[in-house]
């Protein structure tokens, strides 16, 4: 499990800058949805479980980036992975699977 604190992202730049970081993309990552697609689908291996702790904090203040984030996780899941676990967590013990 790999788990990302998603709780001081204030925009879509540092949210791919964290995403990169973390599951570890190549340094050539062009930081949009087109390319994070890319990246999860075919040049990382994504682990099985996925934690993304503050996820209130990133829908309030990122809204769109955090829509596309579960959007394109899900969409990962149903094409390639129906064992993928993720977790939206808002710093507790309650987690919105997806």
């Amino acid at each position: 499990m790999i788990t990302i604190d998603v709780g001081a992202v204030e925009d879509e730049r540092q949210l791919h800058d964290l995403l990169a970081f973390q599951l570890d993309f190549p340094s050539f990552y062009g930081r949009n949805w087109d390319a994070f697609w890319d990246a999860v689908k075919g040049l990382v291996e994504i682990p099985s479980h996925l934690r993304l702790v503050g996820w209130n904090h990133l829908v309030a203040r990122v809204p769109l980036g955090a829509a596309m984030l579960r959007s394109q996780l899900g969409q990962y899941r149903s094409e390639y992975r129906p064992d993928l676990r993720v977790e939206f967590d808002s710093d507790g013990p309650a987690s919105d699977e997806t």
